[in-house]
């Protein structure tokens, strides 16, 4: 069994923590949720994506079809990747540190 060692510095004197201490310490301690990181992250990195390409959507431009699809391919992205597996496959790199999966390049 895995057992936490609570210890305090209290004024240069290291002591067990007691149990009003070790309970405020715990309720403290929010666990982090790697799924939510990664989908603020591909949101982030689409929205980036998006705005690159937003003057081609002004009314004296005309938008190319493959960018319209591509566009679309990005907004989608909520609804077609779900799960934290796809997730890590939208935000692999490569050793440069680009990203890898296909739907970041733009057309």
């Amino acid at each position: 069994m895995n057992t936490v060692n609570y210890k305090i510095n209290d004024n240069g004197v290291i002591r067990d923590m007691t149990a009003n201490e070790k309970a405020e310490l715990d309720a403290s301690q929010t666990p982090v949720d790697l799924k939510a990181l990664k989908l603020k992250d591909i949101r982030d990195i689409r929205n980036r994506k998006l705005i690159e390409t937003d003057y081609l959507a002004n009314s004296d431009v005309t938008m190319p079809d493959n960018i319209k699809t591509w566009r679309q391919s990005l907004r989608d992205i909520p609804q077609d990747f779900s799960t934290e597996e796809q997730y890590d496959l939208l935000l692999a790199r490569d050793e440069q540190g680009n990203l890898t999966h296909s739907i970041w390049s733009k057309p």
